[in-house]
Parts: C-alpha cells; sequence; structure tokens
C-alpha cells in the first residue's frame, strides 16, 4: 500500500488494480458540492445516498484530486469499487 497521511484524512484505496490516494481536502468538499447542485452542508448525506454514476464518478474525481492523484483514474474504477472507496474517504475524514 502507498503511504498515507491519517492526520490530513488521506485512505489508501484499490482502483482498477492500483493502489491509489483519496483525500476529501476543503477543495475537494467544495467540487463535490458544486457537482451535486448542493448549497451547503446540510444536504449532503441525503444527497450522497443517491448518487447517479455520474455523480459517483464525479465524486471520485474529487477525492482523487484531493489525494494528489490524477482524476481521470475516476473513469476506470468500477461502480462496486467506487462506493467503497468513496466510503473510505469520507469515514477517513471522519476520524
Amino acid at each position: 500500500m502507498i503511504p498515507v497521511n491519517g492526520v490530513r484524512g488521506e485512505v489508501a484505496v484499490v482502483l482498477a488494480g492500483a493502489d491509489r490516494r483519496l483525500c476529501l481536502t476543503l477543495g475537494a468538499l467544495a467540487e463535490i458540492e458544486t457537482a451535486l447542485g448542493l448549497q451547503g452542508l446540510e444536504g449532503l448525506g441525503g444527497r450522497m445516498r443517491v448518487l447517479s454514476a455520474s455523480d459517483l464518478g464525479r465524486v471520485l474525481a474529487a477525492l482523487l484530486r484531493g489525494g494528489g492523484e490524477d482524476a481521470d483514474l475516476a473513469l476506470r474504477a468500477g461502480p462496486a469499487e467506487a462506493a467503497r472507496a468513496i466510503v473510505s474517504a469520507f469515514e477517513a475524514a471522519a476520524r
């Protein structure tokens, strides 16, 4: 696995067969709000429960960018692994 900075909220995940680093930074959070059409964080939880495939890709791309990775990797991830990766990133940010 690749090294991660747990204090920063980084998490290592496997996407498309390779180790990748994700991080829910403020920039990533702002991207996610915009991509999901939110005006603030209050609606984030409910909106995350009904993500479309394109929403899933946008959220994963923002988290990849937050971790310093190439956002285009989101296009190669399968839906189940993308969903698991997103959950891992949000859980890491909450620690």
